[in-house]
């Protein structure tokens, strides 16, 4: 359950009645109010669906306005607990179910993926296409590189690009994900290959941020700049 203890404390609501619209004609205290509350509500939208917001306004009132609590304070732990549990158990329901689905269309995209023209396919399950070819020496796991990359999701949703930010990448073959560690040690400098790296290969069950979900396939156009001197 996500709920900003920060806006909460802050938001100290007076007697005002919500029947009427909050505008910029309202009182500054009135626009005050909403505002803290339309941004709670809008960052905590999952955390406070099932929950009573008539009881929450009540119990938020009643706090800033030093009244005493109708429940005690092991009640409300209580309670928070057992919601919080209920919150995290069907969360998980949902990420498997997410994660189920995505593994699904992820074979599937690399099942066909794999006949098109001048897609290789490795023992580990790594796709590639030679986009360029390279001249000079390839990375090892322990080698320090600069590349230049863009990664998407298969539906072309970009996720990140070291090339939009015209900022090349440098780090070490063997601490980035398996797709990468494999992929860069098949290239030469100056080579520019296109990954299609199944899950596990990349960021599995758990996924990465907002954007990469669970069992995500993950697209990445990779230039190998130099492989660095130690």
């Amino acid at each position: 359950m996500k709920i900003k203890i920060s806006l909460l404390c802050c938001a100290l609501l007076s007697g005002t009645t919500f029947a009427k619209d909050i505008n910029t004609q309202s009182s500054t205290a009135e626009q005050v109010g909403y505002s803290f509350g339309y941004l709670m509500g809008r960052s905590n939208a999952d955390a406070m669906k099932d929950m009573d917001l008539d009881a929450f306004v009540q119990g938020l009132k009643a706090s800033s306005q030093g009244q005493t609590a109708t429940l005690t304070d092991e009640e409300m732990t209580r309670v928070l607990t057992q919601f919080k549990r209920r919150a995290e158990a069907k969360q998980l329901i949902e990420l498997k179910q997410k994660a189920d689905e995505n593994a699904k269309i992820g074979t599937a995209f690399l099942a066909e993926n794999a006949k098109k023209e001048g897609v290789k396919t490795t023992k580990s399950g790594l796709q590639y296409i030679v986009i360029k070819e390279g001249t000079g020496k390839s990375p090892k796991a322990n080698s320090n590189v600069t590349v230049n990359y863009e990664g998407r999701l298969i539906d072309d949703t970009v996720f990140d690009s070291s090339i939009a930010r015209n900022h090349p990448a440098n780090f070490q073959v063997s601490q980035v994900i398996q797709g990468w560690t494999e992929g860069l040690q098949l290239m030469k400098e100056g080579a520019k290959y296109r990954f299609f790296i199944p899950a596990n290969l990349a960021y599995g069950q758990i996924g990465s941020g907002d954007v990469i979900e669970p069992n995500s396939t993950l697209i990445f156009d990779v230039e190998l700049l130099n492989v660095n001197s130690k």
